[in-house]
């Protein structure tokens, strides 16, 4: 007798962090097959966190920001599971630094991990999800993708723009049964505050009390750090929030992840813009002593 087909569920950057949390709860649940895939130098932390292949479970490299790799993934699902039933876009990179301090090269990366390989991934599981006429996209976005901070500015963009895709794409798959949804964390106290990229000019500009921008980095790094580790979220938390996502729990575009991004959520919306800048920017961390050369 045939087993009843298990719902496919695909989850990138699955090897740490909230991507690690959201793979757990998924194992302790049993109710999709598991394709979890991180970059091949990683998949050693699969084995280090107890996480191995098995029949509902499979473990494969990719790099998001690569096409072939995206491609061949999705391509192995559809030929041997059906299709996917529920993506994940959970990888992501975070770099720190003033708009001034970032390379090309660097903001072709940030855009490269955080917009085109989360956009590729979601056209590659799109024709079986149409065939079937159901499935479920959930992004991993941030509060970044709705207001800026300084030194995170490149960040913000990937993440501004995957919202402006996202929501796009929220209104041209549902005609076909599919749900598109963001989860909008914002600080969150995990191992992931340590994880952000300086571009090599940022670098240089920390170490430096004379560069210009050295207060900046200085000020915007202590802050980060600070609230990250007074929140009450945490990347658990977060993760549940994901799953009940990608369970159908909400019929909503955009769902905040923590207390922080709904607050921030209900003053952009509410408040005159002037006010609302003009708050945000007189709340920033020694903000006077910002610019002035030592």
């Amino acid at each position: 007798m045939s087993h009843p087909r298990r719902p496919v569920l695909l989850l990138t950057g699955a090897s740490t962090g909230l991507g690690l949390e959201i793979a757990r709860l998924f194992l302790a649940a049993g109710t999709h097959h598991l394709v979890l895939t991180a970059r091949a130098s990683s998949l050693s932390r699969f084995g280090e966190q107890g996480i191995a292949s098995s029949d509902g479970v499979w473990l494969r490299p990719l790099d998001v920001t690569d096409p072939d790799q995206r491609a061949a993934v999705v391509t192995e699902i559809d030929a041997n599971l059906g299709g996917v039933d529920v993506l994940i876009n959970n990888a992501g990179v975070s770099y720190r630094s003033v708009i001034e301090h970032v390379t090309e090269d660097e903001r072709k990366h940030q855009m490269a991990v955080n917009y085109h390989g989360p956009m590729g991934l979601c056209r590659e599981v799109l024709p079986a999800m149409r065939a079937r006429g159901s499935g479920r996209i959930v992004q991993v976005s941030s509060a970044g993708g709705m207001m800026a901070m300084p030194t995170m500015g490149v960040y913000a963009a990937s993440k501004f723009a995957l919202e402006a895709a996202t929501e796009a794409l929220y209104y041209e798959v549902k005609p076909f049964g599919i749900g598109v949804h963001l989860v909008l964390p914002g600080f969150i106290d995990s191992e992931g505050i340590g994880r952000v990229l300086l571009s090599g000019q940022s670098q240089q500009a920390t170490l430096d009390p004379a560069d210009p921008y050295h207060a900046h980095y200085q000020h915007m790094a202590g802050f980060v750090t600070r609230i990250s580790r007074l929140t009450p979220a945490s990347s658990h938390s977060v993760a549940n929030k994901v799953v009940r996502v990608a369970n159908g729990s909400s019929r909503r575009l955009r769902v905040p992840g923590t207390w922080d991004t709904h607050l921030l959520w209900l003053m952009r919306r509410y408040m005159p813009q002037v006010l609302y800048h003009a708050l945000l920017y007189a709340l920033l961390p020694g903000v006077r002593g910002w610019g002035r050369r030592r």
